[in-house]
């Protein structure tokens, strides 16, 4: 049976998989160019997503020859849905969530946001009973599967 659902923007998919890497090598720092070799992601992108992560307080970054990023404070205490919210801010679930751009013609007489609009609400809830530890759970295997042996 395929399941299907929200998707969420390759953005949060590779925040997401930023933060995971950190908090599966904790006490070590992680460079964007390690980050962008083990997930095959540019490395111009990761970028943009830490510096993202790093504004909200999710990661610090540690400048100089031997820098890197690291979480801002242990995997048990950043929530997912936080995150997630962070990153999801300006990408509204359908259109009719951005006033400012809404172009549907039965919002005004439609249901369906107040309805996804709960379901967001439900999924958040979620979402905000897990925390990164919890899905960074295997750090070792994690490392093995991305080519980080150290």
């Amino acid at each position: 049976m395929k399941k299907t659902g929200m998707r969420l923007t390759s953005f949060t998919d590779y925040a997401l998989r930023l933060l995971i890497l950190c908090a599966g090598r904790e006490g070590e720092l992680v460079t964007i160019a390690d980050a962008a070799t083990a997930y095959g992601i540019s490395r111009n992108h990761l970028m943009k997503i830490a510096n993202e992560l790093v504004r909200a307080g999710f990661l610090q970054s540690v400048r100089g020859r031997s820098g890197g990023l690291r979480l801002a404070r242990p995997a048990s205490r950043i929530r997912i849905g936080a995150v997630i919210r962070h990153m999801e801010r300006e990408s509204p679930l359908v259109e009719c969530f951005a006033a400012a751009s809404n172009t549907c013609v039965i919002a005004p007489a439609c249901g369906l946001k107040f309805l996804f609009a709960d379901a967001l609400e439900d999924f958040y809830k979620r979402l905000d009973k897990t925390t990164l530890a919890d899905i960074a759970r295997k750090p070792l295997q994690m490392r093995k599967m991305l080519g980080i042996l150290q």
